[in-house]
């Protein structure tokens, strides 16, 4: 284990794994840790999970952290080992919501959980966030519990939830923790456990940017809106995309404000977003001393298969201004791109090729999305992301400058590294992005020496009027795409291809529509690498659409395939062509 010295932030660390035992904290000296992180991952200290973020970050604050991986929620022990944190509890159900890292989206129960030691499923409990928190609670009553990660983030407010087929309370109720941190979190939870460590004690964390706390009274509150209340919500459809409307109007942190909701006799208090990392607090969270490894006692199981395929990647950046209305990523990253340095990135390649499993090969320079990486535009730092229009659709807006230049310059630093023999672009693309004369000197590069053979976009359907209710562009984009695409390789001399992700059953699909795309992929002889089923993201629009039958903006009337029956035969009509 590499015990190399890094500074950054306040402390010098070193490079060894969090606490996970409570020899480990003996080793340190440690009677007692600041803060304890129970997730449904396993533990994996490497910049893709975020549990191994969050912890590296509040050790260079100056923090004790220790890590409770997939805790065994029908006993105590487990909870018990690291003894009482100082300050807090932070629970995340991990990299992935629990519900869909145990079934699929037709509930058979999944056979592998690429997050748990040798894939090994049945690991966290459904609901992992809620059976954490509530099981911390019991054990100790007196500790504040901080809530975080995707699942948590996703059901900050009351959200349809697709499991129950119902109206849910904010997650904040049902876990009974006494805050939420929504997004990444890395500067909020920071901020909570430098005020937990002046003792200002949970009164202090009230006004906090991206969080949501329980509120007795809107007393003090200031420049908020009220939504309709959880009952209002679960009764009324109506109400419940105007709550809706509300919140993803306000979900920006430049201009957007603070949002109350009542439940019962409290309310749900959700603060505008935190704003966004700057290039050099960006930098600086890569940069801290993660081992990049699985830790060593999942050896005897096999290893972690999440770690194997992300463990040859680099994240260059993240948000998405898409808005692609199933997706979650604007919800939980938000719009604006945020995106590293060539520095920063080139620093962790040379970090990555002295790991012994680094054989030459990046797999992926990506993020959410591949090409938006270096992306910007003025107004986002003065007014946030537009309310009235976006960024993609119908067209790029001209004030978005893409980052294409950048991106080239990066590729060809990073081929300069020694050690490193092939850098392979593995993220999706917008391919929209890639249809005119802007594109063409990132194209051919791509074509020519990044992509693996195979390039990854996601048309998702091809019938224009689904597609727009997607968010997505209309299929004649997709085609002029696939064009320039095997022009350039047929220039270039290169046989690749373009693997195509779909969606079935999608708010708008109805059986007319999967006969319409069955005979189109058919036709042109596409083989899908994935067709999935349409999953209702809780708080994205197309969840909004899927519950209430209605486009939450327009209020126009859409069909919704909710039949399991009928949404298997959407799947197999496609299949059957396939």
């Amino acid at each position: 284990m590499s015990q190399c010295k890094v500074v950054w932030g306040r402390v010098t660390v070193k490079a060894k794994f969090l606490p996970v035992r409570k020899e480990d904290m003996e080793e340190r000296g440690w009677d007692e840790l600041d803060i304890i992180l129970v997730t449904g991952d396993a533990y994996v200290d490497h910049p893709s999970f975020g549990a191994a973020v969050i912890g590296r970050v509040l050790e260079s604050a100056g923090f004790r952290v220790g890590i409770i991986s997939q805790p065994d929620w029908k006993t105590s022990d487990d909870f018990l080992k690291l003894r009482k944190p100082g300050l807090f509890f932070g629970i995340t159900a991990g990299n992935l919501d629990s519900i869909l890292a145990n079934y699929t989206i037709n509930r058979s129960k999944r056979k592998q959980d690429d997050y748990s030691p040798g894939g090994k499923s049945g690991l966290r409990p459904n609901r992992a966030t809620i059976v954490y928190a509530n099981k911390v609670r019991e054990l100790f009553p007196d500790t504040p519990i901080v809530l975080g990660g995707i699942e948590a983030s996703l059901r900050r407010l009351a959200h349809y939830d697709f499991w129950s087929d119902s109206v849910r309370r904010s997650i904040l109720i049902d876990a009974k923790a006494d805050l939420l941190v929504y997004g990444m979190g890395e500067k909020q939870i920071v901020e909570i456990a430098e005020r937990l460590k002046k003792g200002d004690g949970l009164k202090g964390l009230d006004f906090l940017r991206g969080t949501v706390i329980v509120k007795k009274t809107l007393d003090n509150l200031k420049n908020y809106i009220e939504i309709p209340s959880f009952e209002e919500v679960e009764k009324n459809k109506d109400k419940f995309n105007e709550a809706f409307r509300i919140f993803y109007s306000e979900s920006d942190p430049v201009r957007g404000k603070t949002i109350a909701q009542k439940h019962g006799d409290r309310f749900i208090v959700q603060f505008p977003p935190e704003r966004p990392l700057e290039q050099r607090e960006l930098d600086n969270m890569y940069s801290l001393d993660y081992t990049r490894l699985p830790h060593p006692g999942y050896e005897k199981d096999g290893g972690v298969p999440g770690f194997e395929t992300i463990k040859n990647s680099i994240i260059s950046h993240r948000g998405c201004s898409g808005e692609c209305y199933f997706c979650s990523l604007g919800v939980h990253q938000g719009r604006i791109i945020q995106s590293r340095s060539r520095e920063s990135i080139v620093k962790e390649i040379e970090s990555l090729v002295k790991q012994k499993y680094f054989k030459g090969t990046i797999t992926d320079i990506g993020g959410p999305t591949a090409n938006l990486y270096a992306a910007g535009c003025k107004s986002w730092e003065r007014r946030g992301a537009c309310k009235d229009k976006k960024c993609l659709m119908p067209s790029k807006c001209p004030n978005l400058e893409l980052g294409y230049d950048e991106t080239l310059s990066l590729w060809d630093r990073v081929k300069k590294i020694k050690g490193v023999k092939h850098v392979f672009v593995g993220s999706g693309m917008r391919y929209d992005l890639l249809t005119d004369k802007y594109s063409d000197r990132y194209l051919k590069a791509l074509c020519r020496e990044h992509v693996s053979g195979y390039l990854k976009v996601a048309p998702e359907h091809t019938v224009d009027r689904v597609l727009s209710l997607m968010n997505k562009p209309g299929i004649r984009v997709y085609e002029k795409f696939v064009r320039r695409f095997q022009d350039i390789n047929r220039q270039l001399g290169k046989k690749q291809f373009i693997v195509n992700y779909f969606i079935t059953s999608h708010p708008g699909a109805d059986l007319k529509a999967s006969h319409e795309m069955a005979r189109y992929l058919s036709q042109r002889k596409i083989r899908p690498e994935q067709i999935q089923d349409f999953i209702p993201l809780p708080m994205t629009v197309s969840s909004a659409m899927y519950w209430t039958g209605k486009n939450p903006f327009t209020g126009e009337n859409i069909y919704v395939p909710k039949d399991i029956k009928e949404r298997k035969h959407q799947r197999a009509l496609i299949q059957q062509y396939i």
